[in-house]
């Protein structure tokens, strides 16, 4: 028997979410603030779910990188990862702002580079190794694409769910959303 792609999400968060990629959270409790910050200024259902999926691409990226003791590098291109397991499971309008996420960062950093100064040190650290600030032909290519604006939203999310003294519900909170929201066979 097949899991349901809820049932995928909920074993990969009890298998990895409690891993930190250098943030002082671990992922389990940075999906959860994600989503939570979505809900709270009524984002549909479809950007709830990229929010709480955002990063899932750490969690499914090959686990035979050899040792890490360095998570904080984004090496593993998360949000390809990501948006490419998201996409067959819960359909493109999930995976795009996934997909969007880290280069979403980069042109928040270009156009505004107050912007710069909210990021988390881990942020800092993994933009050089994403590729840095944007240059203009990438900035219009971004402003361009018809899902910057979720993608922009989910970046803004991302960076202030990092927060140690949140608490918010639990993952299983989220299993109806999740089922609503996932492509189903048949």
């Amino acid at each position: 028997m097949t899991m349901s792609p809820a049932d995928q999400v909920l074993a990969l968060f009890s298998s990895r979410g409690h891993e930190h990629h250098g943030e002082v959270i671990d992922q389990q409790s940075h999906a959860l603030q994600s989503a939570v910050l979505a809900q709270a200024v009524g984002a549909d259902d479809a950007l709830v779910v990229a929010a709480l999926l955002h990063d899932i691409g750490h969690l499914v990226a090959a686990a035979d990188h050899g040792p890490r003791s360095d998570r904080s590098i984004d090496d593993d291109h998360h949000e390809a990862v990501g948006a490419r397991w998201v996409a067959p499971r819960f359909g493109p309008i999930v995976a795009r702002p996934i997909a969007l996420h880290v280069v979403a960062k980069r042109y928040r950093c270009t156009v505004d580079p107050a912007y710069f100064d909210t990021l988390s040190p881990t942020s800092i650290e993994t933009l050089q190794a994403q590729g840095g600030l944007l240059d203009t032909e990438a900035v219009a290519r971004f402003e361009a694409h018809r899902g910057h604006a979720d993608a922009l939203a989910l970046r803004g999310w991302d960076e202030a769910a990092k927060d140690p003294h949140v608490t918010t519900v639990g993952l299983d909170e989220f299993r109806a959303l999740l089922q609503r929201v996932a492509i189903t066979e048949g």
